[in-house]
């Protein structure tokens, strides 16, 4: 094994997971983390194999994770480290930001997705947000997403015994108006799909928001692709 940790820090600092296949990168990552007050590098590993490992053990706060990798990528690692502890915190820092990257990490369970061109400020940023429970998308990632996820498909009524118990809650309609969330539609288009006025809409919006507990439409777009809304099969 290539990895290595260090102590627990104290409880008023975030544990941090360094996780990429670039020791020059690493390095850099870590030098700039821990001059933080209030977090601290955990561990690195190399690969996706040394992710799952170190999770475990270390049990970080947040976990700095790199897709393209050697023996498991960071998809198929971020699904098996939320398989086993699906409060974990995986931020993605990547050089690629193609849809087919994306989605995957997102759907993995990734609470963020961002690219190595971020500022150093921006990403340690990122981290506490991150801990803080709040999505993180750089804002390149962030149009291709809605870009992406918006379409011609047809808005389709969303089943409740197939949803998750969170969405369950929800009224048909705010289903509905989530899916379409989901696929990148404004407020005039989904009126427009469900023949409804753009004010029912964002009474909609604002309801199923404060359901779920979002912040913002990002947010419910990242959720509801999570959890299997917006596709178009």
């Amino acid at each position: 094994m290539s990895y290595q940790f260090s102590p627990i820090p104290p409880d008023n600092k975030i544990g941090v997971l360094l996780v990429d296949d670039h020791p020059l990168v690493r390095q850099g990552l870590r030098m700039f983390i821990d001059m933080q007050d209030d977090m601290q590098v955990l561990g690195e590993g190399a690969n996706g194999l040394e992710a799952l490992e170190l999770a475990a053990r270390l049990q970080p706060d947040v976990i700095l994770l790199d897709l393209l990798m050697p023996h498991m990528d960071g998809v198929e690692a971020t699904q098996k480290i939320m398989a086993h502890n699906p409060r974990a915190r995986v931020l993605i820092l990547t050089s690629f930001g193609e849809d087919d990257k994306v989605f995957p990490a997102i759907r993995a369970g990734a609470q963020g997705y961002l690219l190595k061109d971020i500022q150093p400020r921006e990403l340690v940023q990122a981290v506490r947000e991150t801990f803080q429970g709040k999505a993180q998308l750089h804002p390149d990632v962030a149009r291709r997403l809605m870009a992406a996820v918006s379409g011609e498909a047809p808005v389709k009524p969303v089943q409740p015994a197939s949803l998750p118990a969170e969405l369950q809650g929800l009224t048909e309609r705010e289903r509905e108006v989530l899916d379409c969330i989901a696929r990148g539609l404004t407020n005039r288009q989904i009126a427009e799909k469900m023949f409804i006025s753009e004010k029912t809409v964002k009474t909609h919006v604002s309801n199923l928001l404060d359901k779920l507990g979002l912040e913002d439409r990002t947010r419910a777009a990242i959720w509801a692709l999570k959890h299997g809304l917006g596709s178009e099969d």
